[in-house]
């Protein structure tokens, strides 16, 4: 499957288990305050087989053609976790995660699964914003002595801030489907009017400004 079919064929399945789900004419509420025209939960992904085959074998692709040197796969906690661990089956590689925060008994790890210093890992994440999360992962995985190859995902805003923070951070990602994919497939597919794309594509780039909803 080419990069281009893989990114559609996400964005139709997200779309058809509403996984993400588009509502710009009544916005969803983040915990932040922000209003949003999108809600998004690729936990879903996984109570869906057909679904969860496509992303698991697009990540399992998408880490083959741009992270070849892959020794590990690392989830992010907890929504990477189950990705991780069947990409890492389907790949044949080791698998592991990193918790929010050392445990507070046993040996306090913050690390599950065996990772030697010097072993090139790939982060395993369903969703990037604005790249916190996974860069707390990624900063983690580092102090461990790991080589961080970069972050293979189901799906990217494409925010700013989250780019900038990848960035900065030297991070690569590489999401099966973006922001702009599934609004254009949306529109193509009655979820979504045409002409809220632009709404959609004004909201990414500046989620704090409510001029979108105006338009």
């Amino acid at each position: 499957m080419t990069r281009t079919e893989l990114n559609e064929t996400i964005a139709r399945d997200l779309l058809e288990i509403h996984a993400v789900f588009f509502r710009p004419e009544e916005p969803f509420t983040w915990a932040s305050g922000i209003q949003s025209p999108v809600y998004c939960d690729n936990r879903l992904t996984l109570t869906a087989p057909e679904v969860r085959g496509h992303v698991e074998n697009g990540l399992a692709q998408v880490i083959r053609e741009e992270y070849p040197d892959a020794e590990v796969l690392m989830g992010t906690s907890t929504a990477g976790i189950a990705h991780a661990a069947i990409t890492a089956h389907l790949m044949n590689l080791p698998m592991g995660y990193v918790r929010s925060g050392a445990k507070d008994h046993g040996r306090q790890n913050q690390i599950e699964g065996r990772l030697d210093p010097g072993q090139k890992v790939v982060v395993v994440e369903d969703l990037i914003s604005t790249g916190g999360s996974v860069l707390e992962v990624v900063d983690v995985l580092r102090q461990a002595g790991a080589e961080v190859l970069g972050i293979a995902s189901i799906f990217t805003y494409g925010m700013k801030k989250g780019l900038e923070r990848l960035a900065a951070a030297g991070v690569k990602n590489v999401s099966l489907t973006n922001f702009d994919v599934i609004a254009k497939v949306a529109a193509e597919q009655g979820y979504i009017r045409p002409e809220d794309i632009a709404r959609l594509i004004a909201f990414r780039n500046n989620p704090s400004d409510t001029g979108w909803m105006r338009q």
